[in-house]
């Protein structure tokens, strides 16, 4: 069943609050979800260089050698903190070269998101759990997208949990299931895309990441989704700087969106809105079937 809850504000009135508004947001998809549940929120971001969300199966593991490690052998400042069973490593060089450094020499190390602002954190259990295990009351930002699953084709595991990231602050998180999946998955490897996992989600991910590096806006690459995913879906997509939902051609999977002057709200299910300052006067309407909606500051 799983479900989806975003939040994206249109200006900074309350970014220092945007954990704490988030919170009771993702809580409240506890029954559709109670597998696992993960969020991606986009702030803190870098100047320079890259900033990327890091795991490792060791729960001890030593993450100051590994800043000390990359500091020396590509010759670059990096800063790093530690959030629970993950850690946010902030490296002044190219998210490319950071990447094959890693999978060169820790290839144990997953990286779960890299870009200049994202960060992904997500894990099994309730969403009550996740959201204490990683303070996310406490975070700030401009906005954010998470996911509570409900495995009904595949196990229970922090890697088939939403979000999904596969390009530089991109990811993704879906309610329904594509039909089209594998073959698609296919066709993304032949171009270059990678994949971690067999979840059709991060093949839609995938897919997104492979129309922006065509050259496509948020929009093009939603409007070639449409043509090109077969099957019923609500997606939630979160960028750098953009907002985005879009719902098949027969919008099967709930959804629902409230407006106001300072911020964009949608859940799977309006009960999820109902803690938002504001949502009293909020402009609340279902997402149309096919129709793409996107919300970026620049």
């Amino acid at each position: 069943m799983c479900g989806i809850v975003g939040l994206y504000l249109k200006n900074d009135k309350y970014e220092s609050q945007l954990g704490q508004l988030f919170t009771p947001m993702l809580i409240a998809m506890t029954e559709r979800g109670p597998d696992s549940a993960g969020f991606a929120v986009y702030g803190d971001a870098v100047d320079e260089g890259v900033k990327l969300t890091l795991r490792h199966e060791d729960e001890n593991y030593d993450w100051a050698a590994l800043a000390k490690d990359i500091k020396s052998k590509l010759s670059t400042k990096v800063d790093w903190f530690q959030n629970s069973k993950v850690a946010v490593f902030k490296v002044e060089t190219d998210a490319e070269t950071v990447e094959d450094y890693l999978e060169q020499n820790h290839d144990d190390v997953l990286v779960m998101s890299s870009g200049k602002s994202i960060e992904i954190l997500k894990e099994v259990g309730l969403p009550e759990r996740i959201v204490e295990m990683f303070k996310l009351s406490e975070m700030k930002g401009s906005h954010i997208i998470g996911h509570t699953r409900m495995a009904t084709e595949s196990a229970v595991t922090m890697a088939g949990s939403h979000p999904f990231s596969t390009g530089l602050d991109l990811c993704l998180v879906h309610n329904g299931s594509f039909s089209n999946h594998n073959r698609l998955r296919q066709e993304l490897k032949r171009v270059g895309i990678e994949f971690d996992t067999e979840n059709d989600t991060e093949v839609a991910a995938g897919y997104l990441t492979y129309r922006l590096q065509q050259g496509d806006s948020l929009n093009e690459a939603l409007e070639n989704a449409l043509k090109t995913l077969d099957g019923f879906y609500t997606l939630t997509i979160g960028t750098k700087d953009g907002f985005a939902v879009v719902r098949d051609p027969i919008a099967c999977k709930p959804a629902v969106i409230a407006e106001t002057d300072d911020y964009v709200a949608m859940a799977s299910e309006y009960q999820a809105l109902t803690t938002l300052p504001g949502i009293e006067d909020a402009k609340v309407w279902e997402p149309e079937p096919s129709k793409i909606y996107v919300w970026e500051r620049n």
